[in-house]
């Protein structure tokens, strides 16, 4: 029993309407993932409200999980680091994406192949994707060049297995996408050696564009088609999207091996002709 002239106990502080605003202004900035906390007062100011007010945070993380977001991380490197549940209204779908960026189906599907692979390019190592001071770097030709070496692999396996290596119209999934990919231009034909939208390095540049525009790139030169390196967003990207059955079924067909620490890209045999671009400078949810 409480002595009577005992102090009352200071009532837990209750969140206001200002605390619940600040809350949505905060997975607001995490949806502008080119925005950076190191350059916005009020960001940095939200980001230190989650770090030290446990209130704050449990409030925030409870308006993006209401709004279908995920909270991958929130830290000053990275802001706060938000991707879309598959039913969320924010979720960008692959097929979505591609069917933007092309209206050939077959296309689709290279696109969903192009964005794999600079995941894969992009962290080689496992020790690379959990190394939070890891700066990842790919090119549009690097890109290009290692899909084109493992369509090589995979229609040498197909072969070896006895199977059809002609291109199958609408099959889905990668074992039929490489077919298709292996047959396309690589630049297309234009007179000046631009390369055309529906060529390979087109479609790997489109998709390396939208990185950027999403937050997980920054350009930073033209050579090799194109140079780019990684964002803590990125990297929090890949890691989530490490599980997901379009990349474990890259892992399956063994282009990306990964469990041994080394290095995941590998040069081509001795002689072996695999007709790869010039300067090739090898170094959402589907």
């Amino acid at each position: 029993m409480t002595p009577p002239d005992a102090a009352p106990a200071p009532a837990a502080p209750g969140i206001t309407p200002a605390d619940a605003a600040d809350a949505a202004r905060l997975v607001a900035f995490g949806l502008q993932p080119k925005l950076l906390p190191a350059r916005d007062v009020e960001y940095a100011e939200l980001l230190r409200r989650h770090r030290d007010e446990p209130a704050f945070a449990r409030l925030a993380d409870a308006v993006a999980a209401g709004l279908g977001l995920i909270v991958l991380e929130v830290s000053t490197r990275a802001g706060m680091a938000v991707t879309a549940a598959e039913d969320s209204v924010f979720a960008v779908r692959m097929g979505d994406y591609a069917r933007r960026a092309a209206t050939d189906s077959a296309d689709r599907f290279l696109h969903g192949l192009a964005h794999l692979a600079v995941a894969a390019l992009a962290f080689p190592r496992p020790e690379d994707l959990a190394d939070d001071g890891y700066i990842g770097r790919v090119t549009v030709n690097g890109v290009d060049a290692f899909v084109r070496q493992a369509c090589r692999r995979l229609e040498e396996r197909a072969e070896e297995q006895g199977e059809n290596t002609d291109p199958a119209t609408g099959a889905p999934g990668l074992e039929s996408a490489w077919r298709v990919y292996a047959r396309r231009s690589a630049t297309g034909a234009t007179k000046d050696a631009r390369r055309l939208a529906g060529s390979t390095t087109g479609i790997v540049g489109k998709a390396l564009a939208f990185l950027v525009d999403s937050g997980f790139l920054h350009r930073t030169g033209d050579e090799s088609g194109g140079t780019y390196r990684t964002t803590a967003r990125y990297q929090l990207q890949v890691r989530d999207m490490a599980a997901t059955a379009a990349m474990a079924e890259l892992l399956e067909l063994g282009v990306v091996p990964v469990g041994d620490g080394s290095a995941t890209l590998l040069p081509p045999d001795e002689g072996d002709d695999l007709d790869l671009v010039a300067d090739a400078g090898l170094p959402f949810h589907s």
